[in-house]
């Protein structure tokens, strides 16, 4: 496994082929107050790029362009999270998106552990730590261990895709999960205007 980190933004060049993994650290979950620090990504081969976003500009480009490439698949777990941190810091609509925790909430209801340590364990057979999870993100420098939890987020999320398709083809719910993924950057939107708790399609 290699883990390479990128300051400001992907290097010109690189590829991810079809589909990349991706996930974000921040330094809290709320949009508005805690910003986005890191992005990692994977082409799902083994190794993992980490991108240090420079907080004073957001001026990453290349990462942005990937974000909004309509022939890229981006997986996630808990991508409404995720796509709304960049819709909100990197000013991008990140679209195809998959999300793992969607796709393990369609197929997995014989539990409610949807956690992606959950995921691993059970349907890949890795077992992830989730020391560094609370951590300091906006560290001037990312530690070594930053650096390892980053990438083990994003090294097994196409291993974990392949298995939840299919197990959304064996129950009929693969076009269920589509239409989920599909609005995912609305869900984001919404979340970053103001209703994230209210159920808008309530009485």
């Amino acid at each position: 496994m290699a883990v390479t980190l990128h300051r400001g933004d992907l290097p010109e060049g690189l590829s991810f082929g079809e589909s990349v993994a991706v996930d974000t650290e921040t330094m809290g979950l709320h949009p508005e107050r805690d910003q986005l620090c890191v992005v990692q990504l994977s082409a799902g081969d083994g190794n993992a790029h980490i991108v240090q976003l420079d907080r004073g500009t957001y001026n990453a480009p290349r990462l942005r362009a990937l974000m909004a490439d309509p022939a890229i698949l981006k997986i996630f777990h808990f991508a409404r999270f995720d796509v709304a941190m960049l819709q909100r810091y990197l000013g991008v609509v990140t679209a195809p998106v998959y999300c793992t925790k969607i796709a393990s909430k369609l197929v997995r209801t014989y539990t409610d552990r949807h956690g992606l340590k959950d995921l691993a364990r059970e349907l890949v057979n890795i077992d992830m730590s989730k020391q560094q999870q609370s951590s300091d993100w906006g560290a001037a420098s990312l530690t070594d261990a930053q650096l390892s939890y980053a990438a083990s987020d994003v090294l097994h999320l196409h291993e974990i895709k392949s298995v939840l398709d299919g197990m959304l083809a064996r129950e009929g719910r693969t076009e269920l999960a589509r239409a989920c993924f599909a609005f995912l950057p609305v869900r984001a939107a919404l979340d970053l205007a103001g209703w994230p708790e209210e159920d808008i399609f309530a009485h």
